[in-house]
């Protein structure tokens, strides 16, 4: 007699565009680790379909998941459940389904800031300057904001940055003709935007003004050296890379879809960032 094995167990990333996340990599290893019956998926989804997407995946055996750009801001009044990082941020970078309901949660800030104490870098050690205005800046933001650092934001958008501002008093703004001069009051940098990303344009940030504690930290992780780190670097700065981030980023959905709470190790690095190292 055979016995009926249970339903694999889903999640995946949903973004547009989404093919170079390492998402499915990074959980791939924690499944094949745990020995659980699981698959994580890249979810291509247009902005427009969003919401038909949301409403399918449940039925298709999905426990929940990711959301990258551009989709942060917008799922939050999609579900109908919000955590308390998600409405801190007002922005959802994970999604539990359960009992019928979509659960949003961000664990970008909490992601960032474990990164950064993995690196020896205390974020409550100064003030941040934090370029971007999208999801990942309001969830890094608030952490940082949470951890007792004075944040500043800067976009190209000015008026983003200013809504953005309003959000986390007392954080303020810096126009984006001036965060090259500016580095110089500043103990953090922070990208949080997808300039420095593969097939997008580079970030022009020169580093001359900055002082010499200053730490650079850029959430793009593909390349895993970006310019702006590779400039860091070049001048005895602290350089944070973003795999970290995604690393530690994704322990709480993959522990609420599969029911394990996942390690962070050097292992884990290697599977997921072995090229690009």
């Amino acid at each position: 007699m055979r016995l009926a094995q249970s339903p694999k167990l889903l999640a995946g990333v949903i973004g547009w565009p989404v093919a170079h996340s390492r998402s499915p990599l990074l959980h791939g290893a924690w499944l094949a680790r745990y020995g659980i019956n699981g698959e994580y998926r890249l979810l291509p989804v247009e902005p427009g379909n969003l919401v038909k997407t949301l409403r399918a995946l449940p039925a298709q055996n999905f426990a929940g998941a990711n959301l990258t750009i551009p989709h942060k801001e917008a799922a939050l009044a999609l579900c109908d459940v919000l955590a308390p990082s998600a409405r801190r941020a007002k922005a959802v970078n994970t999604l539990q389904f359960t009992g019928g309901k979509i659960i949003g949660s961000n664990t970008d800030g909490a992601g960032f800031i474990a990164n950064l104490r993995a690196h020896g870098v205390d974020p409550a050690a100064g003030p941040a300057l934090i370029l971007g205005a999208g999801g990942a800046a309001r969830g890094i933001g608030a952490a940082l904001l949470d951890e007792g650092a004075a944040i500043t934001f800067c976009n190209r958008t000015p008026e983003r940055a200013a809504a953005l501002a309003r959000d986390f008093p007392p954080a303020t703004t810096l126009r984006w003709q001036q965060r090259e001069s500016a580095l110089k009051d500043f103990a953090l940098l922070v990208n949080t935007t997808a300039l420095g990303m593969a097939h997008q344009p580079a970030l022009q940030m020169a580093l001359d003004t900055a002082d010499a504690r200053l730490t650079v930290a850029d959430i793009v992780y593909v390349p895993l050296e970006t310019v702006l780190l590779r400039d860091a670097t070049a001048r005895g700065l602290k350089a944070v890379e973003g795999l970290g981030m995604l690393l530690h980023q994704a322990v709480p959905g993959f522990e609420a879809w599969f029911g394990v709470r996942p390690e962070v190790d050097a292992e884990l690095y290697r599977i997921v960032g072995g090229d690009l190292l």
